[in-house]
């Protein structure tokens, strides 16, 4: 019997995802992960003797001339080094881009921004994705991006004029807006600008992140619409890759790029723009009130207008009644849930509005066609 391929991963970035997508081909192929593999460029094991290496170059110098000198197959997961002779398996980026300005367009959104903090090479394809694929519909996008002092005197108070500055920024736009933020953690802190500022999200200034890691935990609290980058599939197809590599095969002169799944639609997104007082107003307070006991008649008299008049707005403007908004938003929180914590069905019901469990579970099974507990086992499986 053959011994196991030896393969090292020389990982200056990583998403639990990526590896989970190596992990699986490895175990279906026997390799074996070596030990001493680099994340975040800890340690470098210099005169490692191996197969093949599964890398992300897109940090430190030393991993990248470790990985040069170690002369094995390769496949580096980032593009920021396009100089070597590496093969590349990266997320494509400007699909990002693409999908994230179709899921605001299709809301009605009219009004855009992209929000970077750095000229990586990532970040520029998703900005300039995003803004001509909104250039094609005749649609104009500003781009907001941070610049740091870059003097030693400045770094001390750096973080707090960034966030004046784009707290500023954000209030002056006009509204609503749409925000591309070019990763997860940008996002977050968009939505926590936002609610220091007074800016409802999303009736107000609607957000799309990247649901990368860094976002996974603040995703479930603050409710941030992320794009699914498929990072499963980006470390699956580059462990096949290096598979074919490890066996003789020549590199790819271009690199394979991995497309996004789809964009996760959070509450920072789920709305539809409109320019109709009572409605707005009604859809912010669903959005921020959906968990307490909330009818028609209530929500008429805070947009101020009749029962029968602001269910003909909701049909003309939203595409659904009042209380089948309502009920669409109780139910994508209860799936959030569901999906994203171990939390009780029973309690989950409470937060989401439904006094009881039989309401619930007859609301559940009327619009997904299972049970929350069914659900919650198949997005279980999934993950």
């Amino acid at each position: 019997m053959k011994s196991p391929r030896n393969v090292l991963l020389a990982l200056g970035w990583y998403d639990h995802r990526l590896l989970q997508g190596i992990a699986t081909y490895a175990s279906e192929h026997r390799w074996h992960l070596a030990s001493h593999s680099i994340i975040h460029e800890k340690v470098i094991p210099w005169g490692w003797d191996g197969d093949g290496i599964l890398a992300w170059l897109g940090a430190g110098d030393d991993l990248a001339d470790f990985v040069r000198k170690a002369d094995k197959p390769t496949v580096d997961f980032s593009l920021r080094r396009r100089d070597t002779p590496f093969a590349h398996v990266v997320q494509d980026h400007a699909k990002t881009g693409e999908l994230v300005a179709e899921h605001f367009i299709e809301r009605g959104m009219t009004r855009f921004c992209f929000f970077s903090d750095t000229e990586n090479w990532s970040q520029v394809e998703r900005g300039e994705a995003f803004t001509e694929a909104l250039r094609r519909r005749g649609l104009a996008c500003n781009h907001l991006r941070w610049q740091p002092a870059g003097k030693r005197g400045a770094a001390q108070d750096e973080w707090q004029r960034r966030r004046n500055w784009l707290m500023t920024r954000l209030k002056d736009a006009p509204k609503p807006l749409a925000i591309f933020a070019a990763n997860g953690t940008l996002a977050v802190e968009l939505r926590e600008l936002c609610e220091e500022a007074g800016l409802h999200v999303p009736t107000q200034v609607a957000i799309v992140g990247i649901d990368d890691y860094l976002l996974s935990v603040g995703a479930i609290k603050k409710y941030v619409s992320g794009v699914d980058t498929n990072l499963e599939e980006q470390g699956y197809r580059g462990a096949e890759l290096l598979d074919r590599l490890m066996r003789g095969e020549k590199p790819p002169i271009e690199p394979i790029r991995i497309q996004p799944a789809s964009v996760i639609t959070r509450m920072s997104s789920d709305i539809l723009a409109t320019g109709h007082e009572g409605v707005i107003r009604a859809l912010h307070h669903i959005t921020d009130h959906f968990a307490e006991s909330l009818g028609v008649k209530q929500l008429a008299t805070i947009a101020h207008m009749s029962e029968r008049g602001l269910r003909q707005a909701f049909v003309k403007h939203v595409g659904c009644t009042p209380g089948d908004r309502l009920r669409t938003v109780r139910i994508d929180s209860a799936k959030r849930l569901l999906a994203g914590s171990t939390e009780k069905i029973e309690s989950i019901s409470h937060r989401c509005g439904y006094p009881n469990l039989n309401s619930f579970f007859a609301a559940f099974r009327r619009t997904e066609n299972m049970t929350p507990a069914e659900y919650r086992r198949i997005m279980r499986f999934r993950s």
